[in-house]
């Protein structure tokens, strides 16, 4: 081999070295990524990143209040509807006065009789105030009071050694005053037009008594029943029992 092939293989060898440091040294300048924030801009970014971290901590708190006090509203929505239905029920059963519209009747001696001496003191039988509660019922009373006494549906009516008793109370003297209160007052002007037209002045007349009608009222009280009230056959209903 001549001296002149050899520097020309030289050369080339030479050319391919110095081009693949050339390449190399670029890669080194230049990399394709590369972090190029210093250490304030990084600083700025943690930032970022705590105060997106604290504002989501901040919604979930607000969210955890929110449900917090929807369980509380609900409970005590439970515990205010267990209530009003206490109170509904209470009502229904006569354990609290109520007022609203109404009539009053008035139950008292013929006059005549008494000058004649026909008046008996046995007042009103238990057969004619029956009678009349019935008719009452019949006429859409919801609450009925006779002489100070809550008429409910266990009251019993009755006879004892020639006394009258409404619930174990006497009813010893004349006038007799019977308080009934219906839903409205619409009902309540009904109510006196029947009853001024009704059999029960005649049977009431009949037993030497006079049975006088007031007119419509719109507040009417009636008391709420005093004696205690006894269950019998009901026992408490076992959790979860069957048959």
């Amino acid at each position: 081999m001549d001296k002149k092939k050899v520097d020309i293989s030289f050369t080339f060898i030479a050319a391919i070295i110095g081009f693949m440091i050339a390449v190399q040294f670029q890669s080194i300048q230049k990399p394709n990524e590369r972090d190029t924030r210093d250490i304030w801009q990084l600083r700025e970014a943690l930032l970022k990143e705590k105060e997106i971290q604290s504002n989501l901590l901040k919604q979930i708190r607000l969210t955890e209040e929110k449900l917090a006090a929807y369980e509380s509203k609900r409970k005590q929505s439970k515990e205010q509807a267990l209530r009003d239905t206490l109170e509904e029920l209470k009502s229904e059963a006569g354990l609290t006065e109520i007022t609203g519209p109404g009539i009053s009747l008035l139950i008292e001696p013929v006059i005549e009789d008494i000058k004649i001496g026909d008046y008996q003191t046995n007042v009103v039988s238990p057969e004619l105030l029956q009678r009349l509660l019935n008719e009452l019922n019949m006429y859409e009373a919801r609450n009925i009071a006779i002489d100070g006494q809550r008429i409910i549906n266990t009251t019993v009516i009755r006879d004892i050694n020639s006394e009258t008793k409404i619930d174990g109370h006497t009813i010893k003297n004349l006038p007799v005053e019977v308080k009934v209160l219906v839903s409205d007052q619409s009902t309540a002007e009904k109510l006196y037009n029947r009853m001024k037209v009704s059999k029960a002045r005649d049977e009431f007349f009949i037993e030497s008594l006079r049975l006088t009608i007031g007119k419509p009222e719109s507040n009417i009280t009636i008391p709420a029943y005093s004696n205690p009230i006894r269950i019998r056959y009901m026992e408490p209903a076992e959790e979860g029992g069957g048959s």
